[in-house]
């Protein structure tokens, strides 16, 4: 399966071959749009003028990586601190996977696995993880057992709540009509 995002087709297929474009869209998903979110690693790569590796990021000058995601049109609309939590998850896949962010689900035991590995990043909360090993079952067919159970509502078949089940322009509708409702439903309790 591959990446069907309303974004440029290259900023798919990148999705589609680099895991740690996938992760760091996914660090990049959240107070953004996900087009933008999920764009972002294209962009980056292009600024370089090459795929860069966790190693490269991890290593990287903090303040010039602040000033590349900051350069217009900024690669989130919180650059700083965006730039800086995606050097955190790239030293953490460093330290833990040796660089290899696909490691984060070809190592893991079991879908409870998968999910405390993708926890542990930096910025992923319950739900960011859970919607991530969604987007990892549904989208890319990394399905250790118990994979749809720790990815919550989000792993279930049909479900349209969350980037995993984008495939097309009507999905995309669906996803985002029921992100439309959670917060009206939000606004009228609070």
């Amino acid at each position: 399966m591959t990446f069907s995002l309303p974004i440029a087709p290259e900023a798919n297929a990148l999705l589609d071959r680099s895991p740690l474009a996938l992760v760091i869209g996914m660090t990049l998903d959240q107070q953004d749009k996900l087009e933008k979110a999920f764009s972002s690693p294209y962009v980056l790569s292009q600024r370089l003028g090459h795929e860069p590796t966790a190693e490269e990021i991890a290593g990287f000058d903090t303040e010039e990586l602040i000033k590349i995601f900051a350069t217009p049109p900024a690669l989130h609309r919180f650059p700083k601190a965006m730039a800086t939590r995606t050097q955190e998850v790239c030293r953490l896949i460093v330290a833990r996977y040796d660089g290899d962010a696909a490691r984060l689900w070809t190592d893991a035991s079991d879908g409870r696995d998968l999910f405390k590995r993708i926890a542990d990043l930096p910025g992923f909360g319950r739900q960011k993880a859970q919607i991530l090993v969604a987007l990892l079952g549904k989208r890319y067919g990394v399905r250790p057992a118990g994979w749809r159970e720790a990815a919550g509502a989000y792993g279930d078949e049909g479900s349209h709540m969350s980037v995993a089940d984008i495939v097309d322009e009507a999905s995309l509708t669906k996803v985002r009509d029921y992100k439309k409702s959670l917060k009206a439903a939000a606004k009228s309790v609070g």
